[in-house]
């Protein structure tokens, strides 16, 4: 892990991810009633919520709208859910406000074009490592895992690394 990696995260207040191609595999599963589902990987979900109780605060901003997404926010207690929202920048702007934090505060997990002027934006903007080339070329750093398959709990772990606070979040459940 770099040291400007490492250097970013220390000040991060707020944590936001994206949802398709981040805290899932990037298919969208959509069934013969029109309904659709999703797929979340339980490592990404415990790494939130040892990121949240360390203090950090979390948000999701999709593009997309579905109420699995909302379920999924819920479990997790995350409180700042923002979905078919395409200028996730504007709605960046509209959170900083109410939480009075600024962009270097910020970190963002993305891994596509719409997640760019975020990423280039925020003190922490990262990729997953399976996110579009362009993304990844932009980003602060690249995540070693892919969306859905954990690359949320490294970007979590991350965070708790640089602030200090990863140990004491593992020793919890020792």
């Amino acid at each position: 892990m770099s040291n400007d990696l490492l250097q970013r995260g220390k000040t991060i207040k707020l944590a936001v991810f994206d949802v398709d191609g981040v805290l899932t595999d990037g298919r969208l599963y959509f069934l013969e009633d029109g309904s659709e589902f999703k797929t979340f990987n339980t490592l990404d979900g415990q790494g939130i919520k040892m990121l949240m109780a360390a203090g950090v605060q979390t948000a999701i901003i999709s593009g997309r709208k579905t109420p699995v997404v909302e379920r999924r926010a819920k479990n997790l207690g995350i409180a700042h859910l923002y979905q078919g929202r395409e200028d996730k920048l504007v709605v960046l702007d509209e959170l900083l406000g109410q939480l009075n934090l600024s962009y270097e505060q910020v970190a963002y997990l993305g891994d596509d074009l719409p997640d760019l002027p975020v990423i280039r934006r925020v003190g922490l903007g990262m990729a997953v490592a399976n996110a579009a080339s362009f993304v990844r070329e932009h980003a602060h750093g690249i995540t070693q895992a892919r969306g859905g398959e954990g690359a949320a709990r490294e970007f979590c772990e991350l965070i708790l690394r640089a602030q200090g606070r990863l140990d004491a979040a593992n020793a919890a459940y020792l």
